[in-house]
């Protein structure tokens, strides 16, 4: 990618129309659902992970398997159920004829996986995606295995399934860059849907960007300048969500913890990425008030007044801009 641009400029601006062309390509098969789309590529661009929440039906696999299909990388799928172990996930050592032992590599060494109803594993398997989705790598009898590059999880989550689920434990939802909601379609869109999935035509999807490339662009947001007003704004408003430390009213009445240092870091990078798809070259505040709701909803928890008073997670971030 260095080599194609001359400079950080003309690479800013092939990141634009990759991700415009990008967003044409999933809209071939996915109908609505621009935020969500938006928040997946933004998160696969500044090399963060994202859960994808929703009822059944909203079409969060095949939003998933479409990305992975326009970007030319290598797609494992993982349906995560109550029976499924870490080795099902990392791999294990086997014996072979010669009785030695050699190691069988498992679904998580792939490009982009789709973690599949993530909560209706046990926490000891949940567990077994911390240390690829923060190290990029996994521990097998001691020794280290490389994830190859790019590496993204993608998971799903049903919110309303209570039967058989465990919640995910808050370290690994900590792991996520973005929490992203899935809500119903439109009207016109659900029309759209039905239109499209009830007739015999396959949508065929071209692919947009291979892995050099999406690597080439995860540094190019790094190297985005961004003005100290905007780091400063990022910081306090995640220090505004923490009760008795930051003397902010909301937070001190309505929350029971904050978020930490990684959601003022997820800020900025989501900022500085959201600015690039939208031709900007630095930052502003909108830019970080563009990824604040998926970036802190998982990182907050509300108290018993703000269940009583109906005060939702996104209403009380909305307050604290």
């Amino acid at each position: 990618m260095d080599q194609i641009f001359s400079n950080d400029v003309e690479a800013a601006d092939a990141l634009k129309q990759s991700y415009q062309q990008l967003k044409s390509e999933i809209a071939k098969v996915v109908v609505g659902q621009d935020e969500v789309i938006r928040l997946v590529l933004t998160g696969i661009f500044c090399q963060g992970h994202s859960l994808l929440v929703g009822v059944p039906g909203l079409a969060k696999t095949l939003l998933v398997h479409t990305i992975a299909t326009s970007l030319d990388l290598q797609f494992k799928r993982i349906q995560f159920t109550p029976d499924l172990m870490p080795s099902d996930i990392v791999g294990a050592e086997t014996m072979d004829k010669e009785r030695n032992f050699q190691f069988v590599k498992g679904p998580i060494f792939g490009n982009i996986i789709l973690a599949d109803e993530i909560n209706r594993t046990p926490p000891k398997t949940q567990a077994a995606l911390l240390e690829s989705m923060q190290e990029y790598a996994v521990t097998i009898a001691g020794k280290a295995y490389e994830l190859p590059k790019p590496f993204f999880v993608l998971a799903t989550q049903n919110p309303i399934e209570q039967e058989g689920t465990y919640p995910l434990p808050e370290a690994q939802l900590d792991r996520f860059m973005f929490n992203i909601f899935l809500d119903y379609p439109s009207y016109q869109q659900e029309l759209d849907i039905v239109k499209n999935t009830t007739a015999d035509d396959v949508k065929k999807v071209s692919k947009v960007l291979a892995a050099d490339e999406i690597i080439a662009f995860q540094h190019l947001v790094r190297r985005v300048p961004v003005a100290d007003n905007v780091v400063e704004y990022a910081v306090k408003l995640t220090q505004a969500t923490r009760p008795g430390v930051s003397g902010s009213k909301i937070a001190n009445d309505f929350l029971e913890w904050g978020a930490g240092p990684r959601a003022s870091q997820f800020l900025v990078l989501g900022a500085k990425c959201n600015a690039l798809i939208n031709g900007k070259y630095s930052p502003d505040i909108e830019d970080v008030q563009a990824v604040a709701r998926p970036v802190l909803r998982h990182r907050i928890v509300r108290n018993f007044k703000a269940e009583a008073e109906g005060l939702t997670v996104d209403s009380l971030i909305d307050k604290l801009f």
